[in-house]
């Protein structure tokens, strides 16, 4: 199977993904994964459900990082 990555991003090491799971979004935000739930369950962050996994978006997070700085 061929890997749809552009040979830019592999040779760059970089992915950018649209998508990310809440261990990774918690990461990312540099905080706990029950603070991330918490910020979801306080509508802070606004999750995407696909099934029984919860995802937040780049764009969520980018959204989210700028009103955290206004």
């Amino acid at each position: 199977m061929r890997d749809s990555r552009s040979n830019e991003e592999m040779q760059q090491g970089v992915l950018l993904e649209l998508r990310f799971e809440v261990p990774e979004a918690a990461r990312i935000l540099r905080m706990s994964r029950a603070q991330l739930y918490n910020r979801i369950h306080d509508g802070a962050l606004k999750p995407q459900k696909d099934g029984a996994r919860t995802y937040v978006t780049r764009a969520e997070l980018e959204r989210y990082v700028e009103a955290c700085g206004r």
